[in-house]
């Protein structure tokens, strides 16, 4: 078993940030996040927070930020751990066809999700890609979507169409202007994607009694939520945690 005390260094490497926590084997100390794109000052960024003993890893930004990871690693002292979906871990037992198909930080937050509240659960990530998955109370991972966040699908329709540019609105039951009706266009196609799935959980016997909500765009989304939810904002650093001490 390895040294439950020792500092662990646990990163989350999405598209847009890379964050990332010291645990002390008690609690969480130094935390903090840079875009990827400025992934290679990430050294600089953690260098407050060394001397650690070790680091764990979730990559879903390529190959180019992986080797920046490695290279702060490195700098640091410690050799970096990235996990990768397996078919069972941490009582969470995978049902994809292919489980290490199942990107790491969504494999993350389902552990994470799993040792947290009891029952059956909606796992949600609202980022840059919003990631929705169905998680039984005993740990079954049943399957998941995954569709463009808020920010994305805006950016879509100022990047694919003539006439309907990038502007600020607001979410409206029913908009009366084009912005508005972008902004809650955008939010309903995310909500309702939840909603199906909770559809769908409900429909095999495993309706959902809770979502647990992260990720950059989750304040957009989460008046509109059909369900209860909790918002745990560092849910893949919290899964990192659970898969490197276990």
């Amino acid at each position: 078993m390895r040294d439950p005390d020792a500092a662990l260094l646990a990163l989350d490497a999405g598209n847009t940030r890379i964050k990332w926590g010291v645990h002390d084997g008690h609690a969480w100390g130094a935390r903090g996040a840079i875009d990827t794109a400025r992934s290679a000052s990430l050294y600089e960024a953690l260098r407050d927070a060394l001397p650690v003993d070790r680091a764990i890893a979730s990559n879903v930004a390529g190959m180019e930020v992986r080797t920046r990871i490695e290279e702060a690693c490195a700098r640091a002292g410690v050799a970096v751990d990235f996990i990768a979906a397996v078919r069972e871990q941490c009582g969470v037992r995978s049902l994809y066809a292919d489980p290490a198909q199942l990107g790491s930080d969504r494999w993350a937050a389902l552990v994470a999700a799993h040792h947290g509240e009891k029952g059956h659960k909606l796992v949600v990530n609202a980022g840059t890609a919003l990631t929705v998955d169905a998680l039984s109370a005993s740990g079954e991972f049943l399957g998941g979507l995954i569709v463009p966040g808020p920010a994305l699908m805006r950016r879509s329709l100022d990047r694919g169409t003539a006439g309907l540019r990038l502007t600020e609105g607001a979410y409206r039951d029913l908009p009366r202007s084009t912005p508005d009706a972008i902004t809650s266009g955008a939010l309903q196609a995310c909500v309702g994607a939840i909603e199906r799935l909770g559809k769908a959980m409900a429909s095999h016997g495993a309706a959902p009694d809770r979502i647990i909500l992260s990720g950059g765009a989750a304040k957009e989304i989460e008046a509109m939520l059909p369900y209860a939810h909790t918002h745990r904002e560092s849910l893949v650093l919290e899964g990192l945690l659970l898969i490197a001490r276990r």
